[in-house]
C-alpha cells in the first residue's frame, strides 16, 4: 500500500479549463520524487493538492487508503506533512532554534525537552550552536533553507512536500541541500517531494514525475 496515492485527480479555478486533468501517482515511504514540467504544467497547484491546502475538482487523494476530505485539514497539515518553501518563509524577528520551537508547539504534538529537540533537528540539518541562536535575517540563504527543513520535519511528518527549495542557492548548496532530502527519505523513511525545474536536483530523485501542459 502506497503511502500517498491521486486517483484520477483534476482541478480547475472557478469551473473553468483544467490545469491538472486525470492525474494517477503513488508515493511511497523511503524515497525522493522530483516533480517536473514546464511552467502553467500544474506543479504548484499538484503541491498544493498534496498538501491538502487545495481540494481536488475531481477525484481522490488517499493517505494511508485514506481519503484526505475525511482527515481533518489542521491535523493533516500540521502533524502529518510538513512543507518547505523556495522563500523560506521564516519569521525573521526570532532565532533558528525559536523557528524551529514554534512549529512544534504549533503541530499540537507534546515534545518533552523541546528546545534541546530542536537543538538537535538543527544539527541533523548542518547547523550549529552558534546558528541556531542567530537571527533569521543574519543567516545565508543555504542557511535559512536549513532551518525551513528543520522546521518542517520538527513533528516527524511523514510526508515532505518541498516548492523550489533549491531555487535561490548556489550549486555547492543546492547540493548540500539535495544530500538532506535523500538521508531524510533513505535514512528516516520520509516520503520526499520536490517540485523542481532544476535538472541535477531532479536527477537526484529516485523518481521523476513529469508533468505535461494541458492543450
Amino acid at each position: 500500500m502506497s503511502l500517498l496515492e491521486l486517483n484520477n485527480i483534476s482541478y480547475n479555478y472557478d469551473g473553468k479549463k483544467n490545469v491538472i486533468k486525470n492525474v494517477n501517482y503513488s508515493f511511497d515511504k523511503g524515497k525522493v520524487y522530483a516533480i517536473t514540467g514546464r511552467s502553467g504544467a500544474g506543479k504548484t497547484t499538484l503541491l498544493s493538492l498534496l498538501s491538502g491546502l487545495t481540494a481536488p475538482t475531481q477525484g481522490e487523494i488517499l493517505f494511508n487508503n485514506v481519503n484526505i476530505k475525511k482527515i481533518n485539514k489542521y491535523d493533516f497539515r500540521s502533524r502529518y506533512v510538513g512543507v518547505i518553501f523556495q522563500s523560506f518563509n521564516l519569521l525573521p524577528h526570532l532565532n533558528s532554534v525559536e523557528n524551529v520551537e514554534l512549529s512544534m508547539r504549533a503541530s499540537g504534538k507534546k515534545t518533552p525537552n523541546r528546545r534541546q529537540n530542536a537543538e538537535e533537528i538543527l544539527k541533523k540539518v548542518c547547523l550549529d550552536d552558534s546558528l541556531a541562536k542567530r537571527r533569521i535575517l543574519k543567516l545565508s540563504g543555504g542557511e535559512q533553507q536549513r532551518v525551513a527543513i528543520a522546521r518542517a520535519i520538527s513533528y516527524e511528518p511523514e510526508i515532505i512536500l518541498a516548492d523550489e527549495p533549491t531555487g535561490n542557492l548556489d550549486s555547492a548548496t543546492q547540493d548540500e541541500i539535495v544530500s538532506i532530502f535523500k538521508s531524510l527519505a533513505h535514512n528516516d523513511g520520509k516520503c520526499v517531494i520536490i517540485v523542481t525545474h532544476s535538472p541535477v536536483v531532479a536527477k537526484a530523485a529516485d523518481e521523476i514525475f513529469e508533468l505535461a501542459p494541458l492543450k
